[in-house]
């Protein structure tokens, strides 16, 4: 897979509601350049932070073994992605790699899609039909969003995970198995468990390999990267040819809290690919997602710096003034400590405007 490398230096303004510029000196230019390298990428995943680091060192721990592994993350943060890594770099990677959306299909149909039924077995259920678990027999099953399986089909999940066996419905005939099991969620179980809306059996027997995966608030430095990966992709995919954004358009980007994590990021880049019309990407300010309730400038007497400044003052209130260290405002915007201090005094940021 091809991993982005990209080197940009300097700023300039912006007004409208695009943030793009028809002449621009070459140093104020991000450019957008393809490469392999497995430095960046690993298994479709693109990223070189701490935290993405941390995640895809216990991958390679746990694929080479048939452990239960249990993935936790926010939607949108790539848990998927994560999953199927896992399958790649496993000794099943030649066999099927079966992935079901639990939280897509209704209660009603979900026991049908996990272990198949026979012919007549329900109204509707005109011809047998193998689930997913006999789909995945001798490979991998991904089970994603376990969190809105229901309390009444929990225990037959729990024997076909732990026993490897299950029955179709309509059926009294035992099929056995041999699946690896992984599952992901963003919903936090040990909470439901107390609320008795998930098993606890149940949730110790998918946690046997649990591993967080980091919003991308908490990986910052890789969104240059994702921008660069994606904006490839949908050029490519459009016939367009974008080689480069302004500066001023990546730290944008940069700084903005993309709640919705590498989806929203995707979205919104799909988007600014869809508008640009030349070989920069051009990005529409009005709709980089604002952060902590604060609208990002977008009137065409407004200015960068305005921006930029609005970036930077909402940073420096979630970190509660900090500049350096874990959860300070360096970190959150995915800049060194000293490139940020020379920003706040370029721009003038005084503590009264980011100080309660």
């Amino acid at each position: 897979m091809a991993a982005v490398s990209m080197a940009y230096t300097g700023f300039e303004g912006f007004a409208g509601t695009t943030l793009s510029h028809g002449s621009r000196m070459e140093a104020d230019r991000f450019y957008f350049d393809i490469e392999i390298s497995s430095e960046h990428c690993f298994e479709d995943i693109v990223g070189q932070s701490p935290a993405l680091r941390k995640v895809l060192e216990v991958v390679a721990i746990v694929a080479p073994t048939d452990s239960t592994v249990l993935l936790h993350g926010e939607t949108g943060t790539g848990k998927e992605l994560v999953a199927r890594a896992i399958h790649n770099l496993s000794s099943r990677s030649g066999r099927p790699y079966v992935r079901m959306n639990c939280a897509a299909i209704p209660s009603g149909l979900l026991e049908s899609e996990l272990f198949g039924h026979e012919r007549g077995a329900f109204t509707g259920a005109l011809m047998q039909r193998k689930g997913r678990f006999e789909l995945a027999d001798g490979g991998t099953l991904f089970l994603d969003e376990i969190g809105d399986i229901s309390l009444e089909l929990q225990p037959k999940l729990l024997r076909a995970v732990q026993e490897q066996e299950f029955e179709r419905l309509g059926s009294g005939t035992t099929i056995q198995v041999d699946v690896r099991m992984i599952a992901a969620t963003h919903r936090d179980l040990r909470a439901m468990i107390q609320e008795e809306k998930f098993r606890e059996d149940l949730f110790y027997r998918f946690n046997v390999f649990p591993i967080e995966i980091p919003p991308l608030r908490e990986r910052r430095e890789d969104i240059p990267l994702l921008v660069g990966f994606f904006v490839t992709k949908f050029a490519e995919r459009m016939q367009k040819k974008i080689r480069w954004v302004s500066r001023q358009g990546m730290d944008l980007l940069t700084g903005s809290p993309w709640k919705g994590n590498i989806r929203e990021l995707a979205n919104f880049i799909e988007r600014a690919v869809i508008i640009s019309r030349g070989e920069e990407l051009e990005i529409p300010v009005n709709a980089i997602p604002a952060s902590c309730g604060t609208t990002v400038v977008t009137s065409s007497p407004a200015t960068f710096k305005q921006a930029e400044s609005n970036v930077i003052i909402n940073a420096l209130r979630a970190a509660a003034g900090r500049i350096a260290g874990k959860g300070g405002a360096a970190e959150r915007l995915g800049l060194k400590r000293t490139t940020l201090q020379n920003k706040i005094r370029r721009l003038g940021i005084s503590k009264a405007q980011y100080q309660s």
